[in-house]
């Protein structure tokens, strides 16, 4: 696919034949296999169908769940749009990370690595084909990357910069074969350690540049305390010092007789009371909940399979989902990573799980107090509220019920003020619908050796993380208590929030 991608509009002509699309804004991602021939010598037809399988599993659903349209494929890679830099930057990412699990089953000789080059560019797009030099740049940029990575030009970082859990690391300016002008070539960081290390390259660089800057003034600072001492001496110097004066003599101090009564003791002051410290911050209304054995899961989808009985120790739930005005005081002081938009009684969103980790980190901190995310087995049994029906109400959909996108007349742009609905049985609001919410658990495709303790199911580095809930833009089939999604631990999400849970 190489060299058919890198010049697909040379081989073509920059014209598309008449009657084409007319001109549009795109984020173009291009996708290329790393050492597709190798393997292809290696195992021909193993390799031919593992592709397959991760463009129909993988590569198509990834695309479409962030918006995007598949173009084609050719081979070993693909051509993507979208509409927002985001989600492209966002699609790659998740592509990225997921074939991190796929190959980990793999000796390293027979991993599948993809190259992935991400443009913003003004091209023309027809049903099977999509042309201009946004394409171009788009594979130029795939071609240069790292296997494993995602390279992208200086206007997707403009419009990205501050809105993506990620760092970035400059490349400069790149001269791009066909371009006329140099492209500014940035790779995506997509993980918080990669984050930090580059964040510590820049602190180090400052701290660095500042301690010269110190060293400096000091220096100078030094040299004229020098210069003006040895001023100073030169000039005591040449001043005549006078002769001694005749000291008079003071006649002695008539002699007492008796001491001074001593002073009277001051009274006694009682100690201040210590003041009382008020709570440093607003906690979220919590209900408690006292536990028990529940059927987990269900029969609807394989990865809510199998049914299985859980234990769950006493424990609280938050009432409402975390809002914008909670998330906000965590973004004041500097906890957490971003100021919310949108109403202060909404529920916050666009949040990664990493986000929400560090939420009830500094919640935990400030209220001295355990406050975490809910295990998977926890959040259910809450959602279920104490029922076994395929909704907590019942077994039949009902208007008013929840915020989704079938479950009222009104069609929900946004997440609307918690509570708005009925709180299920155990006083919880919004356990369906409004917006996705993250528990403890890492990602798994089914029960099969979940825990029967209501504990969460954690694996080391696990790159994906379990959401419940489904939000204002899904369907009524995301309601249901049972229903699970996952989504890549890092990467945040407009649909996607959380609440808080805390032990007994």
């Amino acid at each position: 696919m190489r060299g058919e991608i890198r010049d697909i509009n040379s081989a073509k002509g920059t014209e598309p034949p008449r009657g084409a699309t007319p001109r549009r804004l795109a984020a173009i991602v291009v996708g290329d296999i790393s050492g597709y021939s190798r393997l292809m010598e290696l195992d021909e037809e193993g390799t031919h169908a593992r592709v397959k399988r991760i463009e129909r599993d993988l590569i198509e659903p990834t695309i479409a769940e962030h918006d995007g349209r598949l173009v084609k494929t050719t081979g070993d890679g693909f051509i993507a749009i979208f509409d927002s830099p985001v989600e492209a930057v966002r699609c790659g990412i998740v592509i990225q990370q997921s074939m991190i699990g796929r190959n980990a089953a793999q000796s390293k000789q027979s991993w599948i690595e993809y190259r992935i080059g991400v443009n913003l560019g003004d091209v023309i797009v027809e049903r099977d084909d999509v042309y201009g030099d946004g394409v171009n740049i788009a594979a130029r940029l795939e071609g240069i990357a790292d296997p494993g990575q995602v390279y992208i030009s200086g206007g997707v970082y403009e419009q990205i910069k501050h809105k993506l859990v990620c760092g970035y690391e400059s490349l400069g300016d790149r001269k791009i074969k066909n371009i006329t002008d140099p492209v500014r070539v940035y790779r995506v960081l997509p993980d918080p350690a990669a984050f930090n290390k580059a964040r510590r390259r820049r602190e180090n660089a400052l701290i660095f540049l500042l301690c010269a800057i110190l060293l400096a003034a000091g220096a100078g600072g030094l040299w004229y305390m020098i210069t003006q001492q040895r001023t100073n001496a030169e000039r005591q110097a040449s001043i005549p010092i006078p002769p001694p004066a005749v000291a008079q003599r003071t006649p002695p101090a008539p002699s007492v007789q008796q001491a001074a009564p001593a002073p009277a003791p001051a009274p006694a002051v009682a100690p201040a009371p210590s003041p009382v410290t008020p709570p440093l911050v607003k906690e979220p209304e919590m209900i408690a909940l006292r536990g028990g054995s529940f059927a987990m899961g269900s029969n609807d989808d394989a990865s809510e399979k199998p049914v299985h009985q859980v234990t769950v120790k006493p424990f609280a739930m938050s009432k409402y989902p975390i809002t914008n005005r909670e998330w906000n005081a965590c973004a004041a002081a500097k906890a957490c990573g971003f100021v919310a938009s949108g109403k202060d009684d909404a529920p916050v969103t666009n949040v990664s799980w990493t986000d929400a980790k560090q939420f009830v980190a500094w919640l935990a901190r400030e209220t001295r107090k355990p406050y975490r995310l809910p295990t998977e087995a926890e959040w259910e049994y809450a959602a279920r509220g104490g029922t076994q029906t395929k909704y907590w109400w019942g077994d039949q959909l009902q208007p008013g019920m929840a915020n989704c996108k079938n479950c009222t007349d009104a069609t929900a742009e946004q997440p609307i003020k918690v509570g708005s609905f009925k709180p299920n049985p155990f006083g919880l609001y919004d356990m369906g619908g409004g917006v996705d919410q993250w528990v403890e658990d890492c990602a798994h495709k089914n029960y099969q050796g979940a825990p029967l303790d209501g504990s969460a199911w954690v694996e080391n580095d696990c790159v994906s993380h379990v959401l419940r809930s489904g939000s204002w833009k899904n369907d009524v089939g995301y309601v249901r208590p049972a229903n699970r999604n996952s989504y890549d631990t890092n990467v945040r999400y407009p649909t996607h929030g959380f609440r808080v849970a805390i032990s007994s």
